[in-house]
């Protein structure tokens, strides 16, 4: 409370005979500019605020000037006091409530902002900050006036007042280059000039113009061309009556010292004449007379030691710079990213030199210093969960790099979990009566590993590779004793460093749940509703335990039998009939066993230049049809369709749907360290032919650390169903969230957020009203929920809790849905890793 006091009553005794800066105010040609960058010029910046409050203003001022004389003061005042703390605590713990103070007083000051007071000296700065602005911007007239406004409690702001006058644009260009071959050069580039004639004068326009010059030049043989041989001549009417102005390109030669002399060297065009490709052992690259052998490849002369470990069509792939062809740092560029992809090398290395002082040829030098063939990695987990009391996992993987001598990575992984459940009889009191194995292995080809050539369509600049994949658990005595067994096949490609293409042409998983019999036992919330119904309405006494509650599985499975088949007094008119339906709906449904065969696409883009921008957009989309070739190849089997109209393989229903989802992602950096991120998603999984559901495994569930966190993971929706389950899942689904983040103190952060999004049931097999989004109608049954959070960043991941109250829940009745107690008692905490979106 003290600090939030401070904000409100002791400005003035911050101040002191001085003025805090409270706002800084930026008229242009007597039009404000409000949330401007150019208000980031300014040399002195009021303290931050969070609601208002400039928290880490007072948190600073809490430190003292000279805390070990303050405290030492205190400890004396009073001739008893130090004598009665020894006694209390100790002479030595007395003395490190001395350095606690001290460290206390530290920390205050590092977390907080010293308090930013008027000052000329800085406005001065300002003035001249803002001038030189718009001065790059053509307006060479500028003018910047500043006037301080202060008030009575010690608090000031400065008002700069900004007159441009008129921009001067660009009158004609002209050229003087002294090389030929940078002249025939520039004249082919010429069209995609960034600076005009008639453009304004705008120096960040010239400045790009460099650097597009530059690489133009660099990539089209001149290797070693300057950025100083650019310059610019401008003539300025200095009395500002004429705004024309005239502009010449000048480029010069290379000029080179050699001994005590400056010489001028024309610039030429370089062509790559000779690649050569050292490949060493493990270990530190050697002097190039320690290789012993040599072979021809191509365009490639590989060097290496013994035998060469790699096959030379493999590297030659990864190599994007052309024999015959000019120099391009872009090729340079794109071989060092291929060649990193790869993970098979240590910090690759490329060089260029003459191939002889007479000639403009060049030999091209890649060092590859292969890394260790193989790896290995252990971990170890305990856990605890409503399923087991304890339990560990051990799991072990292993890593083999060139396994087929193409730059090829062989990836194993296994888990083994063991776990102990008193709710599971065991005939010999075993200790550890739950199990579950689990092993994945990967194929990773740094290329298309496909029978039909794409290299037209996906070539060697995009970064092609080939995921083929293996998967594989065992469950005993856990949930219905799954088996999982899964394969996958999947091209990669960039087509862009903004962009990436997922094509996964196989995508196969099979299901196959072996104690069925254990469903009411792992779905207790079912149960609980199906047993409360069964009180009111089961007349059959053999359903029955000693304690009146339905057997599991008999008595359960028979009691719905009974309600469908009308032997009880239920019938379809009653809700309870619904509700008993809809549990042997969703029985039916996660007991059985998935066939999933198809094939997806997904296309993402990124516009984040680097981990510092943080205003970009990310748009992902994915599309997949499952099940359609797979069906199709059935049919022509002439196979019979069941009882139920849909096609079999050895007793299991393939499933058939298509999917599509789109997530879009943008963030907007407000200041130095506040962002406004913002998240939309839409998918939508539509059965159809020979299933009128989808997998569970493939379905959409909302709430939880990363959706809407007023409600946790797969407790909220369908649409304004109650959560009679466990885990609430749904074919299509609506996501938005809005999130402000903001710095609190040091690496913590803070978050305030509003989530909105729920799960529905669409053109499948439910039938219930509340589940179903029938049209937009439905957007009333939109989730909304509110909170804040803390993030601690650890530098290489973030710590996030996030408290969600529940705002709008339409679950409830229509009146009652938005919800305006924020009780503690009623939040929903989320822990999670990084930030959501």
């Amino acid at each position: 409370m003290g600090l939030f006091m401070i904000g409100c009553s002791s400005a003035k005794k911050i101040a002191g005979e001085k003025y805090l800066l409270e706002k800084n105010v930026i008229l242009k040609n007597n039009q404000e500019l409000i949330n401007d960058p150019v208000r980031f010029l300014l040399v002195d910046q009021p303290n931050s605020k969070i609601l208002g409050i400039p928290f880490k203003r007072n948190l600073y001022h809490l430190a003292g000037s000279n805390p070990d004389s303050v405290f030492n003061n205190w400890l004396y005042k009073k001739p008893n006091r130090k004598r009665r703390l020894d006694q209390w605590l100790s002479p030595k713990q007395v003395k490190e409530l001395v350095k606690y103070n001290s460290g206390f007083n530290r920390w205050l000051k590092e977390n907080g902002e010293a308090p930013v007071f008027l000052d000329s000296t800085s406005t001065q700065k300002s003035i001249g900050r803002l001038k030189q602005y718009y001065k790059n911007q053509g307006y060479f007239d500028t003018q910047v006036r500043a006037k301080n406004r202060l008030s009575e409690n010690s608090k000031a702001s400065v008002e700069y007042a900004i007159e441009t006058g008129a921009q001067y644009t660009i009158d004609s260009i002209s050229k003087k280059i002294s090389s030929p071959a940078l002249d025939s050069l520039y004249e082919i580039s010429k069209s995609e000039s960034i600076i005009k004639k008639g453009d304004p004068f705008e120096i960040d326009q010239f400045e790009a113009e460099r650097t597009r010059i530059i690489n133009y030049f660099r990539n089209n043989g001149v290797y070693n061309f300057q950025q100083n041989s650019i310059q610019y001549q401008a003539a300025i009417d200095s009395s500002g009556v004429d705004t024309k102005i005239p502009v010449a390109v000048e480029i010069s030669n290379l000029q080179k010292r050699q001994n005590d002399t400056l010489r001028t060297i024309p610039y030429l065009i370089h062509p790559v004449s000779k690649i050569n490709i050292y490949v060493d052992t493990p270990g530190q690259l050697g002097q190039l007379n320690s290789f012993t052998d040599s072979l021809s490849y191509k365009d490639y002369t590989f060097y290496f030691k013994g035998k060469l470990k790699y096959k030379p069509k493999a590297l030659e792939e990864v190599i994007l710079i052309q024999k015959g062809k000019p120099y391009s740092d872009l090729e340079r560029t794109q071989t060092y990213r291929y060649i990193a992809n790869l993970r098979n090398f240590k910090y690759p290395s490329i060089t260029y030199g003459l191939l002889n002082k007479k000639d403009p040829d060049l030999v091209a030098n890649i060092f590859l210093n292969p890394k260790e063939r193989f790896s290995v990695g252990f971990d170890l987990d305990l856990s605890h969960s409503n399923i087991q009391d304890f339990g560990f996992s051990i799991g072990s993987s292993f890593g083999i790099r060139n396994i087929f001598r193409g730059a090829e990575i062989l990836e194993v992984a296994v888990k083994n979990t063991l776990g102990s459940s008193s709710d599971i009889a065991s005939i010999d009191q075993q200790l550890f009566n739950l199990y579950e194995l689990g092993a994945d292995i990967k194929f990773r080809f740094p290329r298309i590993f496909f029978p039909i050539n794409f290299d037209r369509i996906i070539p060697k600049t995009s970064n092609p590779s080939t995921d083929v994949s293996f998967s594989a658990t065992l469950q005993q005595n856990i949930g219905l004793d799954k088996q999982y067994f899964g394969l996958g096949y999947q091209l990669n490609w960039q087509p862009n460093a903004l962009a990436k293409i997922n094509l996964k042409i196989i995508d196969l998983e099979f299901i196959n749940n072996q104690n069925i019999n254990n469903y009411f036992n792992v779905y207790r919330n079912s149960y609980e509703k199906l047993n409360e119904i069964a009180s009111r309405y089961n007349t059959n006494i053999d359903n029955l335990n000693a304690e009146n509650n339905l057997k599991i599985p008999e008595g359960a499975n028979n009691f719905i039998a009974e309600v469908i088949n009308n032997q009880t007094t239920l019938n379809d008119q009653n809700s309870e009939y619904q509700d008993v339906n809809l549990i042997k709906e969703r029985q039916t449904r996660l007991t059985t066993n998935n066939l999933i065969f198809g094939s997806s696409i997904a296309i993402g883009y990124n516009s984040q230049q680097n981990i510092l921008d943080e205003s970009f957009f990310q748009l992902q989309w994915k599309l997949g049809l499952i099940g359609t070739m797979l069906n199709e190849i059935i049919k022509t089997t002439n196979a019979q369709k069941n009882e139920n109209n849909q096609y079999e393989i050895a007793g299991v229903t393939p499933s058939q749907y298509v999917k599509t989802e789109i997530n879009y992602i943008k963030h907007w950096q407000l200041s130095s360290e506040t962002i406004l991120a913002m998240r939309a998603f839409g998918g939508i999984a539509i059965p159809f032919g020979n299933a009128n559901s989808i997998p569970f495994t493939r379905s959409y569930f909302s709430g939880g650390s990363n959706d809407n966190r007023g409600w946790r993971a797969y407790r909220l929706g369908p649409g304004s169903s109650v959560n009679l389950n466990e885990f609430n899942e749904a074919n299509f689904k609506l996501t938005f969230n809005l999130e402000y983040r903001f710095p609190v103190v040091g690496k913590i952060k803070g978050a305030l957020f509003v989530d909105a999004g729920n799960i529905w049931n669409v053109l499948d097999n439910v039938s219930d009203p509340k589940y179903r989004f029938d049209g937009f109608q439905d957007l009333n049954e939109i989730a909304i929920g509110t909170g804040f959070g803390l993030r601690y960043d650890l530098d290489f991941f973030v710590f996030r809790l996030d408290t969600g109250f529940k705002t709008y829940n339409p679950s409830l009745p229509l009146s009652s849905r938005w919800q305006t107690n924020y009780a503690i008692k009623d939040a929903v905490f989320n822990i999670g890793i990084n930030y959501p979106f």
